[in-house]
């Protein structure tokens, strides 16, 4: 028998709510605060005695004409008495609880359904429900119990279930569909060498329920090697949904084209792309509240309507999709769109939907229930630098004096909490010289945590002024902070820091983010890894998952070697002990020789703006007009990126040398085939410049593997350098030259990081390029 499954939570949270969207109060109005509040559900758990049972698992199954209708949860806790049985609710949450007349709708309706369920279970003719609420600063507890008979709340789950049903018939006629499509998809390309063997690989790992970490250089196919088989195992039900995770626009669009291709074979799976929310406002000013936005008053009176049409009549979710329909059911694009994720099989996103505790997708990750998700996760050695991003936090000083001053006119008690805290950050500032590492914070956090509380309090009082909106964004960075607090352990270092511009900072750092990271994987079922430059994957493997039994696989190239020559610079280096006029004159040498080779397109590399400005004067000089340059700048804007591209893509008669900068907007995800792009020159060795975080990093490693300069240099400057040379050969008709200038390449250290399909380097001198580049191209 088909089963139809879903959350208590999702059930009563999508099916009963109601009213405007809202932003003008604190965090505290909001549904929870939902991460902060499982340290308060486990204290309070602890403290109730023998009576108590915590974290009870409770299902439903309700025989339907076709399917099997399961509700599932975990009530926090069942209290069994000789007078009776009570359920109990606990919602930590950020607002003044003795404020409360009653509990919130919603959570009252999660803790009648484990009631309903536990009830009938136990035959129970009467059952009570406790809704227990604790501010998360202050630790106070508030409790509203009421008692139900089982008839009264047995009429009211029927009701509950009954406004569910067209939603189950859905998802049943969905899954029958898209099974039956999925039964006769096939691979749409005839298998490449290698890819075949990749896709079984994926395959087999969701069915083990593992991990795999895929280096697959480019040309591989590696984004329809990896969903054509998660869409396999989804029709084969050994999952339900997949989550395609990438860092970055331009690789969304490969996913959908891969999606779109098993399409047009006739997969009948529903695709969804989220899109950011400030490109899909429809506001001038994205101020979500009734007064300011017309889409967000009565918002989610008609937004389940507008859902419910949209999954019937499309299966392609697009930006432009979305705000077609909530133009017409006049509701928020962004909150259909993050509503209609539920109800479709493909949902392409950026890594934070899964992964950012502020951001990530509640309806599938907050319960802390595993799901049959799969996760596929794009470039993902962009997801060691991000993760430390979304798990660390700041908090400047100078804020903190900012917002007393604003703060003076409307409250003294928050006045007098920047105080506090203001007067703890001066105690660490006149403590450190240039960065010092923190122990201990402990009466810095109780401070932050008082303020915390007052602030939220403020919100409560509907006040406007013009500087509201700074006041709430400080107001979220610090309860970031408070959040991020709890998870410090040893993989996080505390430190603060003189920043050059003289302002004063303390930083969470997560310096290894694989505990964070394998809490949010372990929500789904299997994750598969993958990029051109996963090497060495060792430091990956570390970094990325703290599971001891991932796979690993090295996908074959599909080119071969006479496409490519690659040669290394024996006579330069980016060093910099050796930056200097004569260097950077002979690094101007050799783009121009090379780029005298042949005529073409070519990228040159640098590691800074800086050194690309100094090589890029001694060019001009070289140069004399003969080779056109287009130049990246800082900042750049979509229009500008384009037309930069775009001076790839137009014919002329002159060679053209794109100066860049590695690791930036045009090292990554760009692609230019055939004649767009025919050289690479790649200057130094992509090292992260120093500063004190890199050496915080370096002395972190130093004591963990005793590989802190592999850790917090060379193999993050190698991944850039790995990144910058695929720009160069993209499609089997391709053919090109990479020239990595630096004498240090040649180094064993670097040497064991090239990929397998780099053994076949050559070397060559300032004197030796111009001939071994024309003679590649004459062959």
């Amino acid at each position: 028998m088909e089963q139809v499954k879903i959350s208590v939570r999702n059930l009563v949270e999508f099916v009963l709510r109601s009213g405007d969207i809202d932003n003008r109060r604190g965090k505290g109005l909001q549904k929870e605060a939902m991460q902060e509040g499982s340290r308060i559900h486990r204290k309070i758990q602890r403290r109730m005695g023998a009576s108590y049972q915590p974290e009870v698992p409770l299902k439903i199954e309700m025989q339907k004409d076709r399917y099997q209708l399961i509700v599932e949860g975990r009530a926090d806790g069942i209290i069994i008495e000789e007078t009776g049985v009570t359920i109990d609710e606990i919602k930590g949450v950020y607002m003044d609880i003795h404020a409360m007349e009653s509990p919130v709708e919603v959570h009252l309706a999660q803790a009648k359904c484990y009631a309903y369920i536990f009830a009938l279970k136990e035959e129970l003719e009467e059952i009570s429900v406790q809704m227990t609420y604790c501010n998360l600063d202050t630790e106070e507890i508030r409790r509203f119990k009421e008692t139900y008979s089982f008839e009264e709340i047995n009429t009211w789950f029927e009701m509950v279930i009954k406004l569910y049903e067209k939603w189950a018939d859905f998802q049943y006629e969905a899954r029958i569909e898209r099974n039956a499509s999925i039964a006769k998809l096939e691979f749409p390309y005839p298998y490449r060498e290698g890819q075949r063997e990749l896709a079984a690989g994926v395959y087999r790992t969701i069915k083990r329920e593992k991990n795999l970490f895929i280096q697959a250089p480019t040309g591989t196919g590696k984004t329809i090697t990896t969903v054509f088989p998660a869409v396999k195992a989804v029709g084969e039900e050994l999952a339900d949904k997949i989550f395609y995770l990438t860092a970055k626009t331009i690789t969304r669009t490969v996913a959908k084209e891969a999606f779109d291709l098993l399409r047009s074979h006739g997969y009948l799976g529903r695709v969804i792309t989220i899109t950011a929310k400030e490109k899909l406002c429809m506001c001038e000013e994205m101020d979500c509240n009734p007064v300011h936005c017309p889409y967000a008053e009565g918002h989610y009176d008609r937004v389940n309507e507008a859902v419910f049409n949209l999954i019937n009549r499309e299966r392609d979710i697009t930006r432009e999709v979305l705000i077609e329909q909530a133009e017409e059911f006049r509701v928020c694009p962004f909150e259909l769109c993050l509503d209609t994720t539920l109800w479709v099989d493909d949902i392409i996103c950026d890594y934070n939907y899964v992964f950012d505790p502020n951001v990530y997708l509640k309806r599938f990750f907050a319960e802390g229930v595993k799901g049959d998700y799969l996760f596929l996760i794009d470039e993902a050695h962009n997801l060691v630098e991000r993760g430390r991003e979304m798990y660390s936090a700041v908090l400047y000083k100078e804020d903190f004096l900012k917002m007393k001053k604003i703060m003076k006119e409307y409250s003294r008690k928050c006045v007098k909490a920047f105080d506090k805290c203001n007067t703890h950050l001066l105690e660490l500032k006149r403590e450190c010289e240039n960065y010092e590492i923190l122990d201990n914070i402990g009466a810095l956090i109780f401070a932050l945590m008082q303020l915390g509380a007052a602030l939220e309090e403020f919100f409560l009082k509907d006040i406007s002024f013009p500087e509201k909106k700074e006041v709430q964004d400080f107001y979220l960075e610090l309860r970031h902070f408070l959040n991020m607090y709890e998870r410090v352990d040893e993989n996080y270092v505390i430190y603060t820091e003189h920043e050059a511009d003289g302002r004063f900072k303390l930083k969470l750092y997560c310096v290894d983010t694989a505990v964070n990271l394998q809490e949010c994987l372990d929500k789904g079922r299997s994750t598969i890894f993958f990029s051109a430059t996963l090497l060495p994957i060792q430091y990956y493997k570390k970094l990325l998952s703290t599971k001891e039994d991932n796979y690993a696989v090295y996908a074959k190239t599909v080119f071969s070697k006479e496409q490519r020559l690659l040669v290394i610079g024996t006579d330069v280096s980016s060093k910099y002990t050796r930056r200097n006029d004569i260097e950077f004159t002979k690094i101007a040498k050799y783009i121009y020789e090379t780029a005298k080779g042949r005529k073409g397109n070519y990228m040159a590399f640098f590691p800074s703006y800086k050194m690309m400005e100094q090589v890029l004067q001694k060019f001009y000089a070289l140069n004399l007009g003969e080779m056109e340059c287009v130049v990246q700048e800082t900042g750049m804007r979509e229009q500008e990126r384009e037309e930069f591209l775009e001076s790839f893509r137009v014919e002329r008669e002159n060679t053209l040398v794109g100066f860049c900068v590695m690791g930036g907007i045009f090292s990554e995800g760009i692609d230019l085939k055939n004649e767009a792009l025919i050289g690479a020159i790649i200057v130094g060795t992509g090292l992260p410049q120093i500063s004190n975080e890199r050496e915080i990093l370096k002395n972190y490693y130093d004591k963990r593997y005793g590989e802190g300069f592999d850790y917090a240099f060379r193999y993050p400057g190698m991944n850039k350098v790995l990144q910058s040379a695929g720009r160069v050969i993209r499609t089997m008709e391709d053919k090109g030259v990479i020239v990595l200038l630096d004498e240090r390449f040649l180094q064993r250290e670097y040497l064991r990081m090239f990929p397998k399909e780099w053994e076949d380097y050559e070397t060559v001198t300032v004197e030796s390029v111009q001939e071994k580049v024309k003679k590649f191209w004459s062959d």
